[in-house]
């Protein structure tokens, strides 16, 4: 991996780790009129636990905030995959597993970035085949 190729993964990281944390509210409005399914979120997030350890590797997050990525990495692993089905707005509200989530996504950025609160990632339009 190249070392742009890491920093993009290490901002990725944290803009995820910053929408996980924020408030169900706030989630709820970021996801707007957004689809997004549980199973996507949930695969999206084991995949960035993942890359991170190997990042750690290279010195791009500590020792402590690969705890708080493990935490959070098997409390996804923790949701069945019933609760994995439909959309990630129902699950936000629904499941108390994404409130276990979002205080160890809290966690995560308060060890790492010294605040949890952290500007949302920019919501991407879904592609239209227009250009």
């Amino acid at each position: 991996m190249n070392h742009l190729g890491e920093a993009h993964l290490r901002t990725w990281t944290l803009r995820f780790m910053a929408l996980l944390a924020a408030e169900t509210r706030d989630q709820l409005a970021w996801l707007g009129e957004h689809e997004l399914e549980t199973k996507d979120v949930v695969e999206e997030v084991e995949l960035l636990c993942r890359v991170s350890e190997e990042l750690a590797e290279r010195g791009a997050f500590e020792p402590e905030d690969m705890r708080n990525l493990r935490a959070i990495g098997r409390r996804l692993g923790e949701i069945d995959a019933t609760r994995r089905v439909g959309l990630w707005d129902n699950a936000l509200t629904t499941d108390p597993a994404w409130d276990d989530i979002r205080s160890l996504a809290r966690q995560f950025l308060l060890a790492r970035l010294g605040d949890w609160r952290q500007p949302l990632p920019r919501s991407v339009p879904p592609h239209t085949g227009d250009r």
